[in-house]
């Protein structure tokens, strides 16, 4: 698979095949084509060249995009309130399933907080939120979660916690991450230099 931005290839000539319930640490260098490669995956960066199968099927057709949009959970690298931010409560339902979210933000501390504009929580409680919407995405049929700097935004303590959920989560997880511990609970580490993957771990 190649992409670009603009004229400079981002991701250049990646083969990845990852099997289904795999976990996937991504590492790698800022601007390495990390984000870029989950971008397209989920239809928000295209390709120039190569395919992008999920559970085996492409996405030539409207109907095929739908699917991907619903087998895939996605936690974004620096979660956005927006112009008009949602209540975190609003976050959560988008996820599919409100009730396995609501409970997951329970669990991460957060749940108090779902009346209150994304635009209200700092980093690593909108980062929490996040993660309670993947858990809620998973609920409702997400296959695969793709994760990017899920980590990031949190403390120690939090970073242990988040690691632990995500990896515990019935998916095929794909994180891109700078977080060693993460990283050691993931099943390979794949690390991408200038576009450019390759295994380590």
């Amino acid at each position: 698979m190649v992409c670009r931005h603009g004229r400079v290839e981002a991701v250049q000539g990646v083969d990845l095949d990852v099997a289904a319930g795999e976990r996937i640490a991504l590492t790698g260098t800022n601007g390495s084509g990390k984000t870029t490669l989950l971008r397209a995956l989920l239809g928000l960066h295209r390709p120039v060249a190569g395919r992008l199968l999920v559970g085996g099927r492409d996405t030539g057709t409207a109907a095929e995009w739908a699917w991907r949009r619903r087998a895939c959970g996605w936690i974004p690298q620096r979660p956005a309130a927006g112009r008009f931010p949602l209540l975190a409560r609003e976050l959560l339902a988008s996820s599919g399933a409100p009730g396995a979210a609501a409970g997951a933000a329970d669990r991460l501390g957060v749940g108090r907080l779902a009346d209150r504009p994304l635009t209200a929580l700092s980093g690593g409680q909108l980062q929490r939120m996040h993660l309670a919407r993947a858990v809620g995405c998973v609920a409702a049929g997400a296959g695969v979660l793709l994760a990017d700097e899920p980590t990031a935004a949190l403390d120690f303590a939090g970073q242990e916690e988040a690691a632990e959920l995500l990896t515990g989560l019935p998916v095929t997880l794909l994180v891109v991450t700078h977080d060693r511990a993460l990283a050691e609970r993931c099943d390979r580490t794949l690390e991408m230099a200038a576009g450019r993957l390759r295994e380590v771990r």
